[in-house]
């Protein structure tokens, strides 16, 4: 399965909405065993055939275009694997988009393991300006430790195949990084080998996913199961609950709760030394904009969420890619308006329980204004002082804000001298990274 990027953490957008496709649900060719989104396939009938109909298809990109109040649309296809429905359905997608565009700025991200990508799809995407999010987790031996096809066999050479060819076509792509357990301890190791490869911009995503019980529900996140899903979902997955610190059994290739600080560490270390401005890794980037007051642009760091919605194969609705159990079905883009879905009451209070649902511990924390407790899906633990809703990564947030804080200080001069981002590489080797060593808000 193609795991998120981006692409899956959408930007937080003040006055647009967006909505993400999984034209094909959790289909996938690929058997990645830290997949998140490969067990979805409970929440529909066996036969399912889990490919979007011409008539969601027309649905979704009139309503969406339509219910954008923004002049840009971006259109975000996703899966399971995406390329697995073949380019005549994005061609169709993008008829219908000329179609209902209204005069509208149209764009469409692609996220992809690019086991599928040959010549003609790197030409489609090139000529039609896609941007392309390509899951590769490094060299051979760390990719193949957990993305292996249906057979159990490497994926590590086809998806480089697939890198040269995006490469060669002069497509618009990121890598995405997803950082297991396993690979914690070799992040420069991981960093250079994409560097070595040509590769200028790259996410890391960690692996946080709690073993689930039966009928469990994110703290302050509850709603009422919706009746039309959960009368057809014949063993619905569930969305994990807090639990008392020390009582939570999390997947094994869950990365360890300070291990991800560690990573970004190790890589930052690199990156802020010699590669500033040549190399754009979208976590550091995302850290930059909280240091310099700038609205977030992901929702994984956003005050609030909500606005990141999805529409699966189905036309269904749900709140978010992390959250789409039956819970959290809003409504069904064939019937409903993404507008009103989006300011139901059921959807504000998701969004809003992100920043309300906050424990103690959280609110006094100095880089509360950097993490804003991250995602909903990854607090499920109780803090210190004995509150639920505590994000799983909070020490690897607090000792990676802690790291990087003098650093972004002299960044935040920097820019706003109007000088390049890439003169810290010189301050590194002087005194105004030791001139800032505050916390700025």
């Amino acid at each position: 399965m193609s795991t998120p990027s981006d692409t899956a953490n959408p930007p937080a957008q003040e006055q647009g909405l967006h909505l993400m496709a999984k034209p094909i649900g959790p289909l996938c060719n690929l058997d990645c065993d830290y997949c998140f989104y490969l067990e979805k396939e409970q929440m529909y009938p066996p036969r399912e055939k889990f490919r979007m109909t011409d008539e969601v298809l027309r649905a979704y990109v009139q309503r969406y275009i339509a219910a954008q109040s923004t002049p840009e649309v971006e259109f975000t296809w996703q899966g399971g694997e995406p390329t697995l429905l073949g380019l005549d359905f994005f061609r169709r997608a993008l008829d219908l988009q000329r179609e209902y565009g209204q005069g509208k700025t149209i764009r469409n991200s692609l996220q992809t393991n690019g086991t599928l990508l040959e010549e003609e799809w790197c030409a489609f995407l090139a000529h039609h300006q896609f941007t392309v999010g390509l899951s590769l987790d490094g060299p051979q031996a760390l990719h193949d430790m957990h993305r292996p096809d249906k057979q159990g066999r490497s994926s590590h050479a086809q998806v480089m195949h697939a890198l040269r060819l995006l490469q060669q076509h002069g497509v618009q792509y990121n890598v995405l990084v997803t950082v297991t357990r396993d690979s914690t301890a070799h992040g420069l190791a991981i960093y250079r080998f994409l560097k070595g490869e040509g590769v200028r911009h790259i996410q890391f995503n960690p692996v946080v996913e709690r073993m689930p019980a039966p009928r469990e529900q994110v703290i302050g996140l509850h709603f009422a199961t919706p009746p039309k899903l959960a009368a057809r979902a014949p063993a619905p997955a569930t969305a994990p609950t807090p639990a008392p610190a020390g009582e939570v059994a999390v997947t094994a290739q869950t990365v360890a709760r300070g291990a991800y600080g560690d990573f970004l560490i190790a890589i930052f270390d690199e990156w802020v030394r010699n590669d500033v401005g040549t190399v754009h890794v979208m976590n550091f980037e995302w850290a930059l904009a909280a240091w310099l007051q700038l609205p977030a642009t992901v929702c994984l760091f956003a005050p609030r969420c909500g606005k990141a919605m999805i529409v699966e194969h189905s036309g269904d609705v749900f709140s978010c890619d992390h959250f789409m159990y039956p819970d959290y079905l809003l409504g069904n883009i064939a019937q409903d308006d993404p507008r009103t879905l989006a300011a139901s009451a059921q959807q504000q209070a998701f969004g809003a329980a992100k920043e309300e649902a906050l424990p103690d511990y959280c609110r006094r924390c100095p880089y509360l204004f950097a993490c804003h407790g991250e995602c909903p899906k990854n607090r499920f633990m109780v803090s210190p002082d004995g509150q639920p809703g505590m994000n799983y990564l909070c020490p690897s947030y607090e000792k990676y804000f802690r790291h990087i804080t003098r650093a972004m200080n002299a960044l935040g001069q920097i820019v706003a001298s109007g000088m390049p981002a890439s003169a810290i590489m010189e301050a590194y080797k002087g005194p105004l990274i030791l001139k800032t060593t505050a916390v700025t808000k």
